[in-house]
């Protein structure tokens, strides 16, 4: 070990995180956090995480056992027992809860790591995700947020979340419709690609592919800030909520047979109470490295431009027989549909950053220095991502096996691109189709249905 680094000794602690079980495994993490100060969430699958805890070799051992549920307790039970001391000199092990020292060295388990070591780890892992919230969807629609105390059943949702939900009831169901829709266009987006997001659904425990800084994460994160502030922004024009109402009539004047009329979307507000609320997590003081804060940051406002960007006149015309002899006109917002492209385009040309210093601070910069610097409409990313050709989930890779492909297509959605040179299966699929349709005065259409049998193919 060099001289200058501290020698560290981590306790691996591993948990159920099931809906019934995960209160008591952050009870204990979050007992753990205040006992030793250093802590790692890492969630390893949709129902597990790993707490890996850390502390300066000789000095707070006793607080870090103390924070531990008794040897051979059952956590769900509600037990209030505690160790006095590590037992480092047998492996116990639950199937709800598991805790062990690594590597085993004569009985004792210790981890001598050097500071630099850790530290580095902590950067690489995305402690606080600011896109949890999107746990949202998960909202059963009979939940009727009517009430303050409804903000608490909220998952996902960090204090400022819950405080803003608090502060603005009315406004909370135009956000879980957000976060609805997020997961819809993401997953509509990149269903063709061999990432195809479906590891959005596990929120808010994801997996690898979300919670490091890489290109797929900097998509979510544009993708979930323009969305909310667009949901937001047609929620006014709807009448859908009675804190705003249509947006401002544009100061310019408008052309010959034209005129400002009908509602625009208010973009202002929607901007306004959207960034309010998904830029909170990356706000708090404990949200992961400065690193991963400025990213999310810079990606979230990528989202935000993009969402500005497609911001344009609408009109409806006026006149004798549909002559259009004038048109009413307004400022509307594009589909999200055709913003989640726009951003799955940046998406494509992202660049790859670092955290160094610049002047008295430090910024993140372009890996390359051949690179000009980055642009506010463009997406950044920390980490590069695996190639998603095989399943896993270390890396928050679902692998491409059994994924539907298309023979002829010389795009991403190519049995060559998205099987990997695996090579693919053919299978028959009977498709019920409307045929022998017939109109009949007036005025229906009447039609029959057809079977047809076409070739699909699978990636091997």
């Amino acid at each position: 070990m060099r001289a200058g680094m501290s020698e560290l000794q981590c306790l691996h602690l591993s948990g159920n995180l099931q809906n019934q079980h995960r209160a008591e495994f952050n009870s204990v993490y979050l007992r753990l956090t205040s006992s030793v100060g250093i802590c790692i969430y890492s969630i390893l699958s949709a129902a597990a995480a790993k707490v890996c805890v850390c502390w300066e070799k000789g000095s707070r051992r006793r607080g870090a056992g103390a924070a531990l549920p008794g040897k051979g307790a059952v956590l769900q039970k509600g037990t209030t027992s505690k160790l006095k001391e590590i037992h480092c000199s047998e492996h116990w092990e639950d199937p709800l809860l598991r805790v062990d020292f690594l590597p085993k060295v004569g009985g004792c388990g210790k981890m001598k790591l050097s500071l630099a070591i850790f530290l580095s780890f902590i950067l690489q892992t995305g402690i606080c995700s600011g896109i949890k919230w999107l746990a949202l969807s998960k909202t059963p629609s009979v939940l009727a947020l009517n009430q303050t105390q409804h903000c608490k059943q909220l998952e996902g949702l960090v204090v400022s979340q819950v405080q803003l939900c608090r502060s603005n009831l009315e406004l909370m169901q135009t956000i879980i419709q957000a976060a609805r829709e997020v997961i819809k266009s993401c997953r509509r987006t990149f269903a063709d690609m061999r990432w195809n997001c479906s590891s959005i659904e596990l929120a808010p425990n994801y997996l690898l592919d979300l919670e490091r800084g890489t290109r797929e994460s900097a998509f979510v994160y544009a993708l979930s800030a323009a969305t909310i502030s667009h949901t937001i922004a047609r929620a006014c024009t709807t009448g859908d909520l009675p804190g705003c109402s249509c947006g401002p009539i544009p100061g310019e004047t408008p052309g010959p047979g034209y005129r400002w009329g009908g509602c625009a979307d208010n973009l202002n507000y929607g901007l306004v109470m959207g960034s309010k609320f998904s830029d909170a997590p990356m706000k708090m003081k404990k949200s992961g490295s400065q690193a991963h804060k400025l990213m999310h940051l810079h990606n979230s406002e990528v989202g935000r431009q993009a969402l500005k960007a497609s911001l344009e006149m609408k009109c409806k015309c006026h006149g004798v027989s549909g002559s259009c002899s004038i048109k009413t006109c307004w400022k509307g917002l594009q589909e999200l549909r055709d913003i989640a492209q726009d951003l799955k385009n940046k998406y494509l040309s992202a660049t790859k950053v670092v955290h160094r210093p610049m002047g008295t601070r430090k910024q993140l910069v372009p890996k390359d220095i051949d690179i000009r610097p980055v642009k506010e409409t463009e997406l950044i990313y920390l980490q590069s991502s695996p190639d998603f050709c095989m399943k896993n989930e270390k890396v928050g890779s679902h692998g491409t096996q059994d994924r539907q492909c298309n023979k002829t297509s010389n795009g991403s959605d190519s049995c060559d691109l998205m099987c990997c040179g695996r090579g693919y299966n053919p299978y028959m699929d009977k498709v019920v189709e409307r045929c022998h349709c017939k109109y009949h005065w007036c005025c229906y259409v009447t039609c029959k249905k057809c079977e047809r049998t076409v070739e699909r193919y699978v990636c091997k």
